[in-house]
């Protein structure tokens, strides 16, 4: 095969001697002529044959190529053995069908090869080779065709039809090429760069040879003659060259757009000179149509834009394995819902857990593992569809997000816990839930997450489903913070249980769940443990305290809540305790909080602790009587203290008394909750707390 491409370039390069200067001798000039001429082609036409009876892949492609080839081949040979010699050949002729013949045949191989490569392109690339191909065709339109209409006044309509035909069937050559171009990511490779090059060679010669026939100025023998039997070397050249592998065209670049646009504004650049200047209708259709399919492109490519971004804010939003809403999700959500609220609109946040899980998985396998999640998942879903949204958060962690306030035992919540359950032969599969109000039992969302966390471990304990439950860490945790308490000052642990029993009390007229309960008697008993960080000269000190010592005892609610954020299952008590000693009127510390904003608990532990103070003897004030503690609060209800927890503390202290606690000396340790004896001055121990 190499000696046959040898011998093929030796040809053509002969041909363009030829061409460049005839030989002088009418014998060499017309062996260069005809014979050499048309033996290039027919052996172009037998190295094709011989590709397609060698190689099966794309066979189909190159024997409609060959075909294509070989009816060009026999319409030149029956012009140079007949219609050459013959004074009036007619017009057209039989060689004109066979040379047109050739391009139905090339467009099958064309479109039979780009099915092969190309079967995965997108309907963006294929428009974008359609507008390089149409604007091509556009400008070859304006160049050629006017000539070739200005020449044929006058003559047969079939001359003239039969002379335009060869440009327009060139010109969809053109479009396929372009096509074949930009589905490659316009890198084609070098089979398809000789393909097209052979063809282009072809396309611009029948171009030429239309224009110049047109004008008269056609000379036989030239230069341009020996573009056809180059071009038919290329093809053969093409044929033999190995074949890519199959592409889905998806290479992309700064050129996959800027050259569908440069031919675009070519498009545009035509039409406006068909306003300022006369161009054919085809032309003008052509570069219309260029517009067009470009117009076609920029819509596609804004719904693949938009495809890919609603893609992948679903997928960065959902959970692969069940398609439930993931973490990122729950916590936008989450942000809203928190806005929500902010407008009046509670939600309920319910954290799940499933128990029996991990066994199911270690008996049965991972794939029967992510088979059951799949289940419950689409379980969970269903379960919670109308009522809000279902999440999952990884392994076998579950959320939902439910609209109001739900209860525990409400029916939308029983019926999502039912949803995470499945039971069978050998295995138990439940859930445990952790119930968060928004916005009323946290402030953030990461409150609400942590918070929903703890009460769904205390809901594996109080079930008796985990052994490693965080709740008993938690007991134990604050077990010894309060011996310390004991240690340390007897009598301020004392108040703290006091306090503690009568939070309790104060905060079931308010309806609290269970969890709730549970963490105000915690915080109420925990309230004063920053206090174990001040120093004793302090907390002893018999006498006013300076503005030093007060700006060091204030941080005490910070210390404690520092303290119990170090016990994870104590961090909602933590939050509690550093609004302690809040006021009612924004006044108080660390924050300055001011009425519904501080969180209820610490309302409640605010004026139960000032109340058990009061009843207590101090060194520099007697006890009071239980009465007229109550009335100091009723007093300062309002200012200091939340007017609904004062009446609630005074409806609790009617119905079962005023009895109060046995008489106990003076409690220093106690300062912040001492009524002061220098009020308003700078160096009293707690303006904030009622005075005497």
């Amino acid at each position: 095969m190499r000696a046959v491409f040898a011998t093929i370039a030796l040809a053509v390069a002969f041909l363009i001697l030829h061409a460049l200067g005839s030989f002088g001798h009418p014998s060499l000039d017309g062996f260069a002529d005809d014979g050499v001429y048309t033996a290039i082609e027919f052996a172009a036409v037998g190295v094709c044959a011989a590709r397609v009876l060698s190689r099966a892949r794309e066979r189909l492609a190159w024997l409609a190529i060959s075909v294509g080839l070989l009816a060009w081949s026999g319409g030149d040979l029956v012009w140079t053995l007949w219609l050459d010699n013959v004074a009036n050949p007619p017009y057209p002729s039989v060689a004109d069908g066979l040379y047109l013949a050739m391009y139905p045949a090339v467009y099958i191989g064309l479109v039979s090869l780009m099915r092969g490569r190309f079967r995965h392109a997108g309907i963006a690339l294929w428009l974008d080779g359609v507008v390089v191909g149409l604007a091509t065709a556009a400008v070859g339109a304006a160049w050629v065709f006017p000539a070739v209409l200005q020449a044929g006044k006058g003559a047969p309509a079939a001359a003239v039809g039969t002379n335009l035909a060869y440009p327009l069937a060139d010109f969809v050559l053109l479009v396929f090429l372009a096509v074949g171009f930009a589905l490659s990511g316009w890198r084609p490779g070098r089979q398809w760069l000789l393909l097209s090059l052979g063809i282009g060679v072809s396309t611009v010669a029948d171009m030429i040879y239309v224009y110049e026939v047109a004008r008269g100025t056609y000379v036989e023998g030239g230069m341009l003659d020996a573009m056809w039997p180059s071009a038919m070397a290329l093809l053969a050249l093409a044929a033999w060259q190995p074949s890519p592998a199959r592409s889905a065209g998806h290479r992309r670049g700064a050129h996959t757009i800027a050259l569908p646009a440069l031919f675009a504004l070519v498009a545009l650049a035509l039409l406006v000179g068909a306003s300022l200047e006369h161009l054919t209708p085809l032309a003008v259709a052509l570069a219309a149509a260029a517009l067009f399919a470009a117009g076609l492109r920029a819509g596609v490519t804004h719904r693949e834009n938009m495809r890919m971004l609603e893609l992948r804010t679903r997928d960065a939003n959902t959970d692969a394995l069940t398609g439930l809403g993931n973490r990122r999700k729950l916590l936008e959500d989450l942000e809203a819902a928190f806005e929500r609220a902010q407008a009046g609109t509670p939600e309920t946040l319910v954290f799940f857990d499933l128990d029996g899980f991990k066994r199911y998985n270690d008996s049965f396998g991972h794939g029967a593992g992510d088979a059951l999640l799949r289940r419950l998942g689409a379980s969970l879903g269903a379960a919670v569809d109308g009522h809000g949204a279902a999440y999952r958060l990884g392994g076998d962690e579950f959320c939902a997000l439910l609209a109001g306030t739900v209860a525990s035992d409400a029916p939308p919540l029983q019926a999502a816990r039912a949803a995470l359950s499945e039971q069978g032969s050998g295995f138990s599969v439940t859930a445990s839930c952790g119930v968060v109000c928004v916005p009323d039992d946290a402030d953030t969302v990461s409150e609400a997450l942590n918070l929903a966390d703890e009460r769904m471990y205390l809901d594996k304990a109080a079930s008796g489903r985990s052994s490693r439950v965080r709740s008993q860490a938690a007991l134990m945790q604050q077990g010894v913070l309060m011996q310390l308490f004991s240690e340390r000052e007897p009598r301020l642990h004392d108040h703290v249980c006091d306090v503690g029993v009568l939070a309790m009390a104060v905060g079931k007229q308010f309806e609290l769940n269970s969890e709730q309960l549970d963490e105000l008697r915690r915080g109420a008993e925990l309230h004063d443990v920053g206090k174990l960080a001040v120093p004793d000269e302090i907390l002893n000190k018999p006498g006013p305290l300076s503005e030093d010592e007060w700006r060091l005892m204030r941080q005490h609610t910070i210390i404690g809540e520092r303290i119990l954020n170090a016990a994870p299952a104590l961090r909602p008590v933590a939050r509690l305790i550093r609004s302690s000693h809040e006021r009612w009127d924004g006044g108080g510390y660390p924050d300055q909080l001011a009425g519904e904003d501080i969180p209820l608990g610490s309302r409640i532990i605010a004026a139960c602790d000032a109340y058990d103070a009061m009843l207590s003897e101090r060194p520099y004030d007697a006890a009071r009587p239980p009465a007229e503690a109550l009335a100091e609060l009723r007093r300062n209800a309002g200012s200091q203290f939340d007017p609904r927890v004062i009446e609630a503390l005074s409806i609790h202290l009617a119905r079962y008394g005023h009895a109060a606690p046995p008489a106990r000396p003076s409690r220093r340790g106690d300062a912040a909750a001492r009524v002061s004896r220098d009020p308003g001055g700078p160096r009293s121990r707690d303006p904030l707390q009622p005075r005497a």
